[in-house]
C-alpha cells in the first residue's frame, strides 16, 4: 500500500497511516474521520463549528443563540459568507422581513457562576430578550458548546417552554466541541435533531405542511447548498430552466418554513454530500423521498447533474438544451483562462468534499493536481477523490488526511503547486512561500457553482496565478 510518512512527522509516525501517493492501480483509503494524534498540531473544526457555522447559521429569518461563553459566539460571527437577503428566492417578490444570517451575533455569555449553578435560566432569558428586541424574526435556534454540554443544560426543556410563551419557532442542536473529534460530528448532529424536530413539528401542525393543490410533480428540495457567496444565484436558475421547482434548501438563504416543508418534495439533490447526506436519507427512510448526490462545479459536473435530476423527472429534453445553451455561453471565456493555466499545478485542500469537486474542474482547465488535503473526510470521500483522480489519469498525487501546519508546509515545498485552493487560515503560509492562493472554501468573488460561477472560479484562480508580484518578489 502507497502509504507514506512525512519528514516532518518523524516524531509522530502514527500520521504515516493518514497520508498516501495515490497510485490507480492500488488506490488507498487513509486512516480518516478519528482522533487527532497527540503532539499533531491539527486544524480541524469542532463539531459546534459544524453546527452553527456550516449547516444551522445560514438560516435566515431564525435567532442563533450560541449558548457559551461569549468566545465561542464571537467565532461563529462573519467567518463564512453564507449570504441572505431580505427577499425569499422560493417566492419571487415576496418580502421576508428579515434576514438575520452574519449580521448579529447573539450569546447568552455564560460566567463562572453560571456554569456552577446551570445556565437554564440565563438562556431563556437571553431568547426571550432577543425575540423582544427583533420581534420580526420567525423563531431561535439554539446551539450548545462545551461548557454548556459539559455542565449538562436542557436545552430541549427550554426550547418547549420558549415556544409555549412566545409561539415562535425554537429549534436546537445539542453538538458541543467535546462531543466528537471534527466538525463532521457536528453536521451529523444538526441533521439527525433538525429532522427529529420538524417530523414532532410537522405532526402537531398539520397546517405547516404543504397543501396537495400546493405541490407540483416537479418539486425538489436542494440539499447541502449553503450559498456561499451567492451560489444559489447561479444554481436555482438552472434548475428552473429545465422545469423544476426548488421548494427548499437546506439551508443556504433558507427561511425555516420552508425546511418545514422538505419532506413535501420528490426528489431530495444532495449537494454537500459530507454535511447533508444524513439529512436527505433520514427523509427518504421516514417520508419516501428519493435523493440524489450531485456536483454543481464545472461544466462537466454540472450538466451531469442537470441531466441526472431530469432524468428522474423525465426532462431530458429540457436539459439538453439548457446545457448546450449555457456551455456556449462560458466557451469563450474558459477557453481564455485555460490558454493561460494550461499545465499549472495546484493543490487543494478544503473540508472534505470540496476536493473531489474540484478535482475534475482542474482537468477542464487544463491544470495538474499535485496534491490534496481534507480536513474532516470519511472514507467515502477519499473513495472520491480516488475516482475522480482516477477518472483524470492523475498519478503520484500527494493526499493527507486531516494535515496540520508543517505537513502543508512540506507539501508545498515539495510539490511546489502553482496555487493553492485552500481556506482562511493556510493562504498566509503559502503566499509567503510565494505560492498563489484561491479561497476555495468561502470563495475570493463567487460565486463558483454552476456555469457563471466556473467563469468567476477560473478568472480568480488566473488572476492569483498570473500576478506579476511573483516575479517582482524574492523567497
Amino acid at each position: 500500500m502507497p502509504l507514506i510518512t512525512m519528514k516532518c512527522d518523524e516524531k509522530i509516525p502514527e500520521r504515516g497511516k493518514h497520508t498516501y501517493i495515490f497510485d490507480p492501480n492500488d488506490p488507498t483509503i487513509p486512516a480518516c474521520n478519528t482522533n487527532t494524534l497527540p503532539g499533531d498540531m491539527t486544524e480541524r473544526g469542532c463539531p459546534f463549528a459544524g453546527a452553527r457555522g456550516v449547516v444551522g447559521g445560514p438560516i435566515a429569518d431564525v435567532i442563533h443563540m450560541v449558548h457559551a461563553p461569549v468566545g465561542c459566539a464571537w467565532y461563529t460571527w462573519g467567518s463564512r459568507r453564507n449570504l441572505s437577503d431580505l427577499y425569499t428566492w422560493a417566492l419571487p417578490g415576496k418580502l421576508a422581513n428579515v434576514a438575520f444570517n452574519r449580521r448579529y451575533c447573539v450569546c447568552t455569555d455564560m460566567r463562572e457562576e453560571d456554569v456552577v449553578f446551570g445556565g437554564m435560566k440565563k438562556l431563556k432569558q437571553a431568547c426571550l430578550e432577543a425575540l423582544r428586541l427583533f420581534p420580526e424574526a420567525k423563531g431561535v435556534y439554539i446551539y450548545t458548546t462545551c461548557t454548556t454540554g459539559l455542565i449538562g443544560d436542557d436545552i430541549g426543556a427550554v426550547a418547549k417552554q420558549i415556544r409555549k410563551e412566545t409561539g415562535k419557532y425554537v429549534f436546537y442542536a445539542e453538538a458541543p466541541g467535546c462531543s466528537g473529534i471534527s466538525q463532521s460530528k457536528g453536521h451529523h448532529v444538526l441533521n439527525h435533531q433538525f429532522y427529529k424536530q420538524i417530523r414532532q413539528l410537522r405532526k402537531e401542525r398539520p397546517e405547516l405542511c404543504m397543501k396537495e393543490e400546493e405541490k407540483t410533480p416537479y418539486d425538489i428540495a436542494l440539499i447541502g447548498e449553503y450559498n456561499m457567496d451567492w451560489d444559489i444565484k447561479t444554481i436555482l436558475p438552472l434548475f428552473e430552466k429545465i422545469g423544476v421547482r426548488v421548494v427548499a434548501v437546506f439551508t443556504g438563504n433558507a427561511r425555516i418554513e420552508d425546511l418545514i416543508k422538505l419532506p413535501d418534495v420528490k426528489l431530495s439533490v444532495v449537494h454537500c454530500q459530507r454535511s447533508a447526506t444524513y439529512i436527505a436519507e433520514l427523509i427518504q427512510e421516514g417520508y419516501e423521498v428519493p435523493h440524489v448526490g450531485v456536483s454543481l462545479f464545472g461544466i462537466e459536473q454540472t450538466s451531469k447533474a442537470l441531466r441526472d435530476v431530469a432524468k428522474f423527472f423525465g426532462l431530458e429534453d429540457k436539459a439538453e438544451k439548457v446545457i448546450e445553451e449555457e456551455t456556449a455561453r462560458v466557451k469563450k471565456a474558459i477557453e481564455f483562462y485555460r490558454s493561460k493555466l494550461e499545465g499549472k499545478k495546484v493543490a487543494i485542500y478544503v473540508g472534505a468534499p470540496r476536493v473531489w469537486h474540484w478535482i475534475k474542474v482542474m482537468r477542464e482547465l487544463g491544470m495538474e493536481v499535485v496534491a490534496c488535503a481534507c480536513t474532516f473526510a470519511h472514507e467515502d470521500d477519499y473513495e472520491k477523490i480516488n475516482k475522480n483522480l482516477k477518472d483524470i489519469k492523475a498519478e503520484g498525487v500527494l493526499v493527507i488526511d486531516n494535515p496540520n501546519e508543517f505537513e502543508i508546509e512540506e507539501m508545498l515545498e515539495e510539490y511546489k503547486p502553482d496555487v493553492f485552493l485552500t481556506g482562511l487560515k493556510e493562504k498566509y503560509v503559502a503566499r509567503k512561500m510565494g505560492v498563489a492562493t484561491v479561497n476555495s472554501h468561502s470563495y475570493e468573488k463567487g460565486p463558483y457553482a454552476g456555469y457563471i460561477g466556473f467563469v468567476n472560479f477560473a478568472r480568480d484562480i488566473y488572476q492569483g496565478v498570473c500576478a506579476p508580484v511573483w516575479d517582482l518578489v524574492e523567497f
